[in-house]
């Protein structure tokens, strides 16, 4: 699909964010069609491009950089010399979107906070994505990922219980906050912009990282607020359903995922145990959780006798959830995956070719994916700073002073 067909083409977005939330945000609406431009700190731009190794073969560029930036183009200009200031109010002034992560009140200083750019374009939606909101009594913290999945509470449920061997919290493997976050962000500017539509009157968006992390606790949120008794880590076991785990099998591991009580029955006739299925302390979900420490030593010994590919054929033919823990060496190799297309390669500027991971949405049988590479830092600064009507005696300027 091209960009001009997709659903956001015409859109404007001015992303002045950096790091993660923010710019994951500004990959979606520019996946989705969107013009999305970068703006970043002349010479070192977006944090995230130093935060390597990995580099890009060939490039300056970190394979964390990579992973938040695809279809946007860079613009540098230094938002702290008012020359810098006044280029960023041009942007703003003809933008649809603004997204922004700094400290609550940071931006006032230079007429670029939301009332500020309100009286320039009344239309304008603006995303704040801050650690705990513009009024909060945690309003002037720095808000970084770690430090909301440990307040937020994910970590308390992530990982093995404490008295097992290496029991204690852990963090997601990745950066589950600032990730959901950016898609929270791209849900509430695109319902902006539907609102927009009909009223002609932008909006401020007040996006918290902590928010979002107690709003994703989901079933253990209200496991917690149902009961009145406080979830505790169980490692790769679900807090509400048994058998949902993982196993060790003859040799490696598994997961089986046994979603309701027919599965189960299929799943115990597959482990020649079927009298398992009849016991009533296994026969109902609720019974194989209350006796989940019975159980599931039984199907552990079961399941270590044959192979992980021997377990899993078997559980596929009798329509029993269950997989590979697969690494991801192993996720880019597997059928599925290759013939979803989620490995994306696209041109780069520098190094010839990037791979990267596409937008898993489709519309019509057509990826959501942009088309661009994530930009080289500044790449479109001469030609975007033209669009707005920049002469090239003003940019030169511009760039012998510094701003951009």
């Amino acid at each position: 699909m091209s960009t001009a067909t997709k659903p956001l083409a015409g859109i404007k977005v001015l992303d002045i964010s950096r790091v993660l939330a923010g710019p994951w945000c500004g990959q979606m609406l520019a996946d989705m069609g969107a013009e999305v431009i970068k703006v970043e700190r002349p010479v070192s731009g977006d944090d995230t491009r130093h935060w390597g190794p990995p580099w890009l073969s060939g490039s300056a560029e970190s394979a964390y950089y990579l992973c938040a930036n695809r279809g946007k183009r860079s613009v540098t200009v230094d938002m702290a010399k008012p020359e810098g200031q006044a280029l960023i109010k041009q942007l703003a002034a003809q933008s649809d979107v603004l997204l922004e992560n700094f400290k609550v009140g940071g931006l006032k200083k230079y007429g670029l906070d939301y009332t500020s750019l309100k009286a320039i374009n009344p239309g304008l939606i603006y995303c704040s994505i801050t650690g705990f909101g513009q009024e909060s009594p945690y309003a002037h913290r720095a808000g970084y990922d770690f430090m909301v999945q440990a307040m937020g509470g994910i970590m308390s449920l992530t990982g093995r219980p404490d008295g097992e061997p290496g029991g204690g919290p852990v963090k997601s493997g990745v950066a589950f906050t600032d990730i959901f976050t950016g898609l929270y962000a791209a849900n509430a500017v695109l319902a902006a912009l539907y609102q927009r539509r009909d009223t002609g009157v932008g909006c401020h968006i007040d996006m918290a990282l902590m928010d979002v992390q107690v709003g994703v606790l989901a079933n253990q949120a209200l496991n917690y607020l149902t009961s009145g008794q406080v979830p505790q880590r169980l490692g790769n076991s679900h807090p509400n359903i048994v058998p949902y785990q993982a196993f060790a099998t003859a040799d490696g591991h598994m997961i089986v995922a046994v979603g309701n009580d027919e599965q189960f029955k299929r799943f115990c006739q597959v482990l020649s145990l079927p009298e398992l299925a009849q016991d009533k302390r296994f026969a109902s979900n609720g019974e194989r959780v209350a006796h989940r420490e019975q159980l599931v030593p039984l199907l552990e010994a079961a399941l270590a006798q044959r192979s992980t590919d021997e377990w899993l054929a078997a559980f596929e033919a009798v329509g029993v959830p269950s997989g590979p823990i697969n690494t991801l060496d192993r996720v880019f190799d597997d059928p599925h995956v290759q013939a979803r297309g989620l490995k994306q390669t696209l041109p780069h500027s520098q190094a010839g070719q990037v791979d990267l991971v596409a937008n898993p949405i489709r519309i019509n049988g057509q990826s959501m994916s942009a088309t661009t590479a994530p930009p080289s830092l500044g790449e479109h600064t001469e030609r975007v700073l033209e669009e707005i009507g920049i002469t090239v005696e003003q940019r030169q300027a511009l760039r012998t002073a510094g701003v951009i």
